[in-house]
């Protein structure tokens, strides 16, 4: 299903697109060395409810999933990158984290991830791979305007990607969202220009670059959900949803000053 949404709906993306940004930068500067994954989890639970908000994750159970996700928020760290189910882990110094938020608010639903590093110890390497993602994301971001094909913007996210010496993994990629959280078009994180839909005003896309360090394959964790690299290595993911306009992209999802 893809859905056109009306500027009254697209009024109310905005505003939860903006709870979304708030949630994450808000857990982002509490996640110190020495949190738990379950802390994290709580907390976004209890802003989550405060704003009269729903989860889109909670009672989340598509195919690829084992049973209903059962958390509030995904959060990947090092090696894993995709669908990080919240355990009873303690963050260290250099835990490279991966935030992934998605929820409904009056009805209509934001997507975003942000990845960085907790604590001091921040390697050269692994920064890069933060930095790769970020600027996928912009240039995917930047290719998505009217008329543009999603093929469009899946090669701009991949040449970034590898332009930058990182193998692009295709299972998983960006998505419509809409009144549900994850709906068509797949947006892939490489392809062919001219490829694929047409982009229309009042579409709504998340668009999420991410990257493993040094393989394209993906494992399952034992926890049925968590998704990690199959060498090990570090990986990193970023997302913003966005409104299509007359203008372009419009993003949903940056923090407000």
């Amino acid at each position: 299903m893809i859905e056109i949404l009306s500027p009254s709906e697209i009024a109310r993306a905005r505003e939860t697109g903006a709870l979304v940004a708030h949630i994450l930068q808000t857990v982002r500067s509490r996640a110190a060395v020495g949190v738990n994954l379950l802390e994290i989890d709580a907390w976004t639970k209890e802003m989550i409810r405060d704003a009269g908000a729903v989860s889109c994750y909670v009672d989340y159970a598509p195919s690829f999933g084992r049973g209903p996700f059962g958390h509030y928020i995904c959060t990947s760290v090092n090696d894993a990158v995709l669908h990080g189910r919240p355990f009873d882990y303690t963050l260290v110094d250099g835990d490279l984290l991966s935030l992934d938020l998605a929820v409904s608010l009056g009805g209509v639903v934001a997507d975003s991830a942000i990845s960085f590093h907790v604590g001091e110890r921040r390697p050269p390497a692994e920064v890069a791979l933060i930095e790769a993602t970020e600027r996928a994301l912009a240039a995917g971001i930047a290719a998505a305007k009217p008329d543009a094909r999603v093929g469009d913007i899946s090669h701009a996210i991949g040449t970034v990607l590898s332009g930058a010496g990182y193998p692009v993994n295709t299972e998983f990629g960006g998505h419509g969202v809409g009144t549900t959280m994850h709906q068509d078009p797949h947006i892939s994180n490489t392809g062919e220009p001219g490829r694929g839909y047409r982009l229309r005003p009042g579409l709504l896309l998340a668009l999420e670059p991410w990257v493993m360090a040094d393989t394209d394959e993906l494992v399952f964790d034992a926890d049925g959900w968590t998704l990690r690299s199959a060498t090990g290595c570090q990986t990193a993911h970023s997302e913003h949803t966005v409104a299509i306009t007359e203008d372009g992209a419009e993003i949903l999802t940056l923090p407000r000053s």
